[in-house]
């Protein structure tokens, strides 16, 4: 996991922000697919595309998150 203590928390956060919700209007890919997903609608390789290129950087967000605190706490 040392390559997710190189990637700066800032950059990670903006990255996350910005995938995770683009395109604003009307309605963020993320949380389109992921209603698609719990549909199990999500059929399209391109859909699942989509998941992964907006969803990557809100879960290695959670995961630098989650590596930081149990380093801080050991």
């Amino acid at each position: 996991m040392a390559w997710l203590d190189q990637i700066p928390l800032g950059m990670l956060a903006i990255a996350a922000l910005f995938l995770g919700l683009a395109p604003f209007v009307p309605e963020p890919h993320l949380v389109e697919k992921l209603r698609m997903l719990f549909q199990g609608t999500l059929t399209r390789p391109l859909d699942i595309f989509d998941l992964l290129m907006h969803g990557t950087p809100v879960v290695l967000l959670i995961l630098k998150l989650i590596r930081t605190y149990l380093v801080k706490a050991a």
